[in-house]
């Protein structure tokens, strides 16, 4: 988990979605079940995503999600690195590295919990924070038999329900913050984007 840290590693960001105006139809505190109902209403998505690194520089790319249990994040250059989830792997590639790509069990990383087919945030012990600035909500959530991997909190907006960024906790207590753009859902997304083998071989390993 370390490398995967390091390799994502961004400076938590309280204020990413300080640009997005509150309103009356917004100002409401989204339920845990509302939440749960949104991720498990849609299988594939994709969306621009915007990182910023705890050095002080912005990473971008795209991040492709298909549920469950899938997930690719493509770095835009100079960068031009990847991270896919797939098969129970989660994989890092990067062409920096002269080493191969890193490889570790999804299930060791709390973003696991919003690709599972049915997520249920309802369930004992996995919540363990639920509040609303009157603009957005905030779900931290864990995996109640696991605790100690970490966690994952997401942020959403109301009117329609979106999720707009998620901040993973690990279990060394290094944090790794995504920023969505527009998520546009129910697209077609591959299966071969999450391959891990074909990208090994894409990469010469």
């Amino acid at each position: 988990m370390n490398k995967i840290t390091r390799r994502l590693c961004v400076l938590a960001v309280p204020l990413a979605l300080a640009g997005l105006a509150a309103s009356p139809s917004q100002a409401q505190q989204l339920s845990l079940a509302q939440v749960s109902n949104y991720l498990n209403s849609f299988t594939t998505a994709e969306s621009e995503f915007t990182q910023i690194n705890a050095d002080g520089t912005i990473s971008t790319g795209t991040v492709f999600i298909k549920r469950p249990n899938r997930v690719r994040f493509e770095y835009n250059p100079p960068e031009e690195s990847l991270v896919v989830a797939g098969g129970g792997q989660v994989a890092i590639f990067d062409p920096r590295s002269d080493g191969g790509a890193d490889r570790y069990p999804l299930s060791q990383t709390p973003l696991k919990i919003i690709l599972e087919r049915n997520v249920d945030l309802t369930r004992s012990n996995m919540v363990t924070r639920h509040v609303s600035d009157g603009t957005t909500t905030t779900v931290t959530a864990q995996d109640p038999d696991r605790p100690e991997l970490g966690n994952i909190q997401m942020v959403y907006t109301a009117n329609p329900v979106e999720l707009r960024q998620w901040i993973v906790t690990d279990d060394t207590g290094q944090q790794t913050t995504v920023i969505l753009g527009d998520l546009v859902k129910g697209g077609s997304v591959p299966d071969i984007l999450f391959n891990i083998q074909r990208e090994m071989r894409n990469w010469g390993q």
